[in-house]
């Protein structure tokens, strides 16, 4: 699992480096990568860019396109990953069905798909379990999905304290 996730940071880092090559000298950045920062505490943001490189990297290496960040997606997951913390419930039902939230936004789409979770404090440690899990995975991985949005909620009072949600569409 590590390994893996290890493989896609390298990769990350590589092809950050070619884009580079030819700009000016590159600035090593100081402290943590955004992925392993925990989102275990109030003043925690997420990097969505970091998840929709993270996501498409692997998409790539297993033959299919990158997402883009979209909008109305990130709006919906920050919305399902709150409702979750506030719930202290992981549940894909906890605002409605899927289908019904994404309705009710207006959002223009054939398939829609969600991996929630609750209990990684970060980025890295989220996605490595939807890979881990066949269905969430196969979310993953789904051919048809060209637009994501991803969030975390904190709820300190919770057991498992932070709660995911990720919602990519055609």
């Amino acid at each position: 699992m590590r390994t893996q996730l290890s493989r896609l940071l390298a990769i990350a880092a590589i092809l950050s480096l070619s884009a580079c090559a030819s700009q000016k000298p590159l600035e090593i950045p100081q402290g943590q990568p955004s992925f392993y920062q925990s989102m275990a505490s109030r003043e925690a943001k997420l990097d969505v860019a970091a998840a929709r490189d993270l996501i498409s990297i692997y998409r790539r290496n297993n033959s299919l396109s990158a997402v883009s960040l979209d909008p109305i997606l990130l709006a919906k997951a920050q919305e399902q990953a709150d409702a979750m913390a506030a719930a202290n419930s992981m549940s894909h039902e906890v605002r409605g069905s899927l289908q019904a939230r994404l309705d009710g936004a207006g959002l223009q789409h054939s398939t829609a798909v969600e991996n929630i979770s609750a209990g990684y404090h970060t980025l890295a440690d989220a996605i490595s379990g939807w890979r881990n899990s066949p269905p969430h995975n196969a979310n993953l991985l789904n051919g048809k999905m060209r637009r994501m949005g991803i969030a975390s909620a904190y709820a300190p009072g919770t057991k498992y304290k932070v709660f995911w949600a990720l919602v990519m569409s055609d």
